[in-house]
């Protein structure tokens, strides 16, 4: 699995271009803005377009998700129906930040714990990881050691969960129970900020360390 991350938004989220090597087919994940900078990567890299992947349905992951999948004619894969309430006030998130957006949008596929879906000849598995929004999902390549998480888990810290769905004992537990079971050695790109492996943020991070949760 070949990856390259583009950060768009004034929030700097890091939406990724994720494609297939053997068969050079690619999927954009969390297009929250900036399309012109994504589609210039898939352009560079020489890949073809076959699906938009959401990880949740915040403005900054989503926001450019309608206007690509018109633009390209892309299904959308992604989230968990969860986030349903999240995509119908794409618009007014749209509002309230100074993003713009084509609003909401009908996932062709809405995806729930232990699906797995393709890009090319690369299968993903899904994990539903609820707590930063109720709909969340994470996905992770096996083979590669790499695990896409949105805002659930970043470098030294977790994701807020002061918004509206969140929960911060049930992003623990997301964390705990679905993310660091998948092995210390998973890199992970974070859906803001630089990549980690779960062992060091295991170890280290003061959220979710085995010391913080054993205290």
């Amino acid at each position: 699995m070949r990856l390259a991350v583009v950060p768009v938004t004034a929030f700097q989220q890091n939406c990724s271009v994720l494609w297939d090597p053997a068969t050079k087919r690619a999927a954009v994940v969390d297009p929250g803005g900036d399309l012109d900078r994504v589609l210039a990567v898939v352009e560079r890299e020489g890949v073809t377009l076959e699906k938009i992947l959401l990880t949740h349905a915040h403005i900054d992951h989503a926001g450019a998700t309608a206007e690509l999948a018109r633009r390209c004619g892309l299904p959308i894969e992604g989230p968990h129906e969860g986030d349903r309430f999240w995509i119908e006030a794409l618009a007014e998130q749209g509002r309230m930040f100074g993003l713009p957006s084509e609003g909401a949008f009908e996932p062709t596929r809405w995806l729930r714990d232990g699906d797995t879906l393709t890009v090319g000849s690369l299968t993903l598995d899904v994990r539903h990881c609820p707590g930063h929004t109720p709909g969340h999902v994470v996905f992770f390549h096996a083979p590669s050691r790499v695990a896409i998480v949105g805002d659930v888990l970043f470098a030294g810290s977790i994701g807020r969960t002061d918004f509206v769905g969140g929960d911060h004992d049930t992003l623990i537990r997301s964390i705990r129970e679905r993310l660091f079971p998948l092995g210390d050695d998973v890199t992970f790109l974070p859906g803001h900020g630089p990549t980690s492996t779960f062992g060091r943020e295991r170890r280290t991070n003061p959220y979710v360390s085995d010391a913080a949760v054993s205290m």
